[in-house]
C-alpha cells in the first residue's frame, strides 16, 4: 500500500510539474512591451517585456504586440504572422547600423504563409541603418501609418525593402506612411524597393511620401506590379518612380511627382498608367524608353519639366 502511494505521490507531482512547465511556455494571443519591461518576463499586461524581439519568442502565430508606453524596443527578426502596433504612444525601433525590422518566415516551417502588419512605429536607422523594414519571405506585409527615415548606410539602403523569390503570388500594402533620409546624408539610400525574381508581387501604396533622397524614391523591379496612389514622391536627386523591368507595370492615381532629377522612368516592356496626376518641375518629367507603354487618363499635369516625354492619352470612360 505505502508502495502505491508513494507511485501516486510522485505520478501527481510528474503531473503537477509538467502542467506548469506548459503554462510557463504558452504563448500568448496579445503580449506587451514597456521601457521599464524586462524580457524574462512573460510579456503581459502587468509584467511587460522591454523589446520586441523579447516579446515575439512569447507571443503566439497570428497575435499582437502592443506598446503599453513610450519607448525604443529594439530590432526585430519576424518569423510568424503577427501585429506589432504602437499606437496610443510612441513605439520606436531604433536601428544605427542594422536593419530595423527583418520579415522572413522562411525557417518556419510554412514559408511564404505569414502576414504581417506594423503600425503606428518609428523606425530609424540613425544615418547608418541598412534597410528599415527588410521583407525576404512571407505572404501579405502591411505598413500603416509609420515614419521610416535615416537609412543612408550605403547605395544599396533603403527605407523599405522588400526582396522576395518565391513563385508564388505575395502582396505588400504600405498606407499613410512617410520615408524619409537621415539628417546628413551624404550617400545614394532609396526610399522604397519592390521586387520578387522568383514569382509576382502585388503592391498598394496609398497616402505615402517619398521625400528628400539622394537615390531614387520608389523602385519598382522585377514582377512588381500595382497601383500609387495619394502619393507625393518629391525632391529626390535621382529618380522618383523608377521601373527597372518590363515585368512590372504600375498605375499613378493622383499623385504629386515633383522636383526630382527624373520624374518618371518607366522600362521597355512595361507600362505607367497615369491618372489625375501632377509631374511637376522635374529636370526630366517623364523619361523616353524605347518599348515602353505610356497611357494617360486625359486629366494630369505635365508642367515645367525640364524634357521628356507626354504619355499618350487613352480617354477616360
Amino acid at each position: 500500500m505505502n508502495k502505491t502511494r508513494f507511485t501516486l505521490r510522485i505520478l501527481t507531482l510528474f503531473a503537477f510539474t509538467l502542467t506548469i512547465s506548459i503554462v510557463a511556455n504558452a504563448q500568448a494571443t496579445r503580449t506587451w512591451v514597456s521601457g521599464v519591461g524586462d524580457d524574462v518576463n512573460p510579456c503581459s499586461r502587468t509584467a511587460p517585456c522591454k523589446t520586441f524581439a523579447g516579446a515575439i519568442s512569447k507571443t503566439a502565430d497570428g497575435g499582437e504586440i502592443d506598446c503599453i508606453d513610450p519607448g525604443g524596443f529594439g530590432t526585430v527578426t519576424i518569423t510568424k504572422s503577427i501585429t506589432i502596433d504602437g499606437g496610443g504612444t510612441f513605439g520606436s525601433i531604433l536601428a544605427a547600423g542594422n536593419n530595423g525590422v527583418n520579415v522572413n518566415d522562411s525557417g518556419s516551417g510554412a514559408p511564404n504563409s505569414k502576414v504581417v502588419r506594423l503600425r503606428n512605429l518609428s523606425i530609424n536607422g540613425a544615418g547608418t541603418g541598412v534597410n528599415g523594414i527588410n521583407g525576404t519571405s512571407f505572404k501579405k506585409l502591411y505598413v500603416e501609418n509609420c515614419v521610416i527615415a535615416g537609412f543612408d548606410n550605403s547605395t544599396s539602403s533603403r527605407a523599405i525593402k522588400v526582396a522576395l523569390t518565391v513563385s508564388n503570388s505575395q502582396q505588400v500594402f504600405v498606407t499613410d506612411t512617410n520615408v524619409s533620409p537621415g539628417g546628413a546624408v551624404t550617400v545614394q539610400g532609396s526610399g522604397i524597393d519592390i521586387t520578387n525574381s522568383g514569382g509576382l508581387v502585388s503592391f498598394l501604396l496609398d497616402n505615402v511620401r517619398v521625400e528628400g533622397f539622394q537615390g531614387d524614391g520608389i523602385i519598382l523591379q522585377a514582377n512588381a506590379n500595382g497601383a500609387i496612389r495619394n502619393t507625393a514622391v518629391a525632391l529626390n536627386s535621382g529618380i522618383g518612380v523608377k521601373v527597372t523591368a518590363g515585368s512590372s507595370n504600375v498605375e499613378l492615381e493622383s499623385c504629386e511627382i515633383q522636383q526630382n532629377s527624373t520624374g518618371v522612368s518607366p522600362a521597355n516592356g512595361g507600362t505607367v498608367v497615369f491618372s489625375n496626376t501632377s509631374v511637376f518641375g522635374n529636370n526630366t518629367g517623364v523619361a523616353s524608353v524605347a518599348g515602353a507603354i505610356l497611357t494617360s487618363h486625359g486629366n494630369n499635369q505635365f508642367t515645367l519639366n525640364g524634357g521628356g516625354v507626354t504619355p499618350g492619352s487613352i480617354g477616360q470612360q
